[in-house]
């Protein structure tokens, strides 16, 4: 809850851009697609001209209308519908490019925004909620996608409309052309003036309903922990809080857009009439004619449309400027953890030779409590190591670090003697199998999640590293056996099912380094005791790092290093940190005879 407010306190001091120039971001994802952004405007620009050629068609038969040769009536007639029928034309082709080009474009935008996020580190995730970075991905690009599809084209083609028609009206009555002129300034001010508060509300209202789709997210992803401590009530009355919190702000972004258009078509159209009047009188006085009039009075229509099109146009590039600004500030999200730019490769074959050299570490979130200070530790290629301690003592940090989460403050880490921070994360991480605490199941079928480790595994491969984790008779007891849907998050699954198949997971990985974190700490005794087998077997000829806190599982380590307060504060084997009698012995006493009780 701490960060979500402090999310919306950063969210509220942010300093709006009050320029429409935030679109130009979207500039590198339309340059490839030159091609057809060219058809799509030559298709907009002959729509256009044809529409522009309307009126001359209308003057010529109304000033021709008692012409006796009726020939002459029906070619301007025909010239009409053929004109009409380009019109048709050109208006589907262009809807057909711009909506093509439209897609194209949000769907690099949505694989551009969801490539920099996966590989952002746990920091980034820490000052954003998931939520938020989801809206992101798909209320924002779907405004962006609007604006692309319908409201750039519909704003070039009414520009056009607007230029083209005030040429043509000028060529038929400078005059009246004048007097028009002089309430543009009229249109423009509200226009500029209520843009940019316009603009300032379109971003505040996407930024709560990211907000509130945060919290939708976190609180379904949590609905059994909601429900188990009746917490329905409060959540509910949270993500109202949050949902009527972007209501709020879209009536303001509604207000000011409808005041604005209200303003330029009273001020538009009160300057269609007035030169009407006019008009009139000049053709009852026999200065004009009356298909010129008309010529006339249609432009002036087609433009004072075009007007009020583009100040309509103009609250949604507003609103989807807002959005660009909100995908690019994902895009060009600094993260700390960073691949260097000349990194070095790892020596081959990997032997696992792990070192801590002086690790200092806080948590971002936890800036006063050290979770890591002055860690020394060497663990020898093949070496079975286990940490143990109490709660908080830093031991899930340690896995952390070496899967480079995060940096250390001060200090380095080492894999065969080469520091993680200067080889490509992923060079490393090839090399690693990984149980975590809380093991992560995908909403796909059990084959899948265990292939998870190794895509190229073959079905007999994924099979082998089931049974080995003791996780194939169950998966066989479920309705269609490795191809049964496990639900998001596993949620088919038991605690101690989802442990299994992260082990399974970890097996056929077949990595020369292994991590685990507390890996059978949701397992019954039987199960247990399967697994350790498979654990033991496993660990031969790699290195192995296991947190936990039953020291039951733990025993037989080659080495034990016992931390307390991000420190080490003994190593040693089962046996003579006991003999110790001290923080391992403590622990020892309390859990065995617990188990003995």
């Amino acid at each position: 809850m701490a960060r979500n407010a402090a999310t919306t306190a950063e969210m509220r001091d942010r300093d709006p851009s009050k320029r429409i120039g935030a679109l130009a971001a979207l500039a590198p994802f339309l340059m490839p697609y030159k091609a057809l952004m060219a058809a799509a405007t030559a298709a907009l620009v002959l729509t256009a001209a044809v529409s522009l050629t309307l009126p001359l068609a209308v003057r010529r038969v109304i000033d021709n209308f008692n012409v006796e040769q009726g020939a002459i009536l029906d070619r301007y007639f025909m010239a009409a519908l053929v004109i009409t029928a380009l019109l048709a034309v050109g208006t589907g082709l262009r809807y057909a490019l711009v909506t093509k080009l439209g897609e194209r474009v949000v769907a690099d935008i949505r694989r551009a925004v969801f490539d920099r996020v996966i590989g952002m580190s746990p920091v980034f995730f820490e000052r954003i909620m998931t939520g938020e970075v989801l809206s992101r991905i798909t209320t924002d690009t779907t405004l962006i996608l609007s604006v692309i599809s319908t409201s750039i084209s519909v704003a070039l083609r009414n520009a056009l409309i607007f230029a083209g028609g005030l040429v043509l009206m000028l060529a038929t009555s400078p005059k009246l052309t004048g007097l028009v002129l002089l309430i543009v300034p009229l249109i423009i001010v509200p226009i500029i003036t209520l843009g940019r508060r316009l603009r300032s509300l379109s971003r505040d209202n996407q930024d709560w309903i990211a907000q509130s789709s945060g919290k939708a997210s976190e609180a379904l992803l949590s609905v059994q922990a909601v429900q188990a401590f009746t917490h329905e009530t409060a959540t509910r009355a949270d993500f109202g809080a949050a949902t009527e919190a972007s209501y709020q702000s879209a009536r303001q972004r509604i207000r000011v857009r409808a005041v604005m258009t209200v303003i330029v078509i009273f001020l538009v159209f009160t300057g269609v009439v007035c030169v009407l009047w006019i008009g009139a009188r000049d053709v009852r006085g026999g200065d004009m004619s009356a298909g010129a009039l008309v010529q006339f009075v249609i432009y002036s229509v087609m433009v004072a449309g075009a007007v009020g099109a583009l100040s309509e146009i103009w609250g949604e590039l507003q609103r989807a400027a807002g959005a660009t600004e909100r995908l690019v500030e994902l895009l060009g999200a600094s993260d700390p953890v960073e691949d260097p730019a000349a990194p070095l490769p790892l020596p081959s074959p990997v032997t696992g030779d792990i070192r801590f050299e002086n690790v200092d570490f806080v948590y971002p979130a936890r800036p006063d409590v050290p979770a890591l200070h002055e860690f020394d530790l060497h663990i020898r290629a093949g070496e079975t190591v286990a940490l143990v301690g109490p709660s908080g003592a830093g031991k899930t940090t340690v896995i952390q670090m070496l899967q480079r989460f995060y940096d250390p403050l001060a200090g380095r880490v080492l894999l065969d003697g080469v520091a993680l921070s200067d080889m490509r994360r992923d060079t490393f991480r090839r090399v690693m199998a990984l149980v975590p605490q809380d093991p992560v199941i995908f909403a796909t079928s059990a084959r899948e999640n265990i292939r998870f480790g190794r895509l190229d595994a073959s079905d007999a491969e994924v099979e082998a590293a089931a049974r080995t984790a003791a996780a194939h008779e169950f998966i066989m007891a479920l309705p269609e056996g490795y191809d049964s849907q496990v639900g998001e998050r596993g949620v088919m699954l038991s605690g101690g099912q989802k442990q299994r198949i992260a082990i399974a997971r970890a097996i056929l990985r077949d990595a020369p380094v292994l991590l685990l974190d507390e890996a059978t700490s949701a397992l019954d005794a039987e199960s247990e005791r399967a697994v350790q087998l498979a654990v033991d077997k496993l660990a031969e000829g790699r290195t192995t790092i296991i947190v936990a806190h039953r020291l039951a599982t733990v025993k037989k380590a080659d080495r034990i290093v016992v931390m307390e307060d991000g420190r080490i504060v003994a190593t040693g084997t089962h046996d003579s940190l006991v003999a110790e009698d001290g923080l391992y012995a403590r622990l020892a006493r309390l859990q065995f005879t617990s188990q003995a009780a």
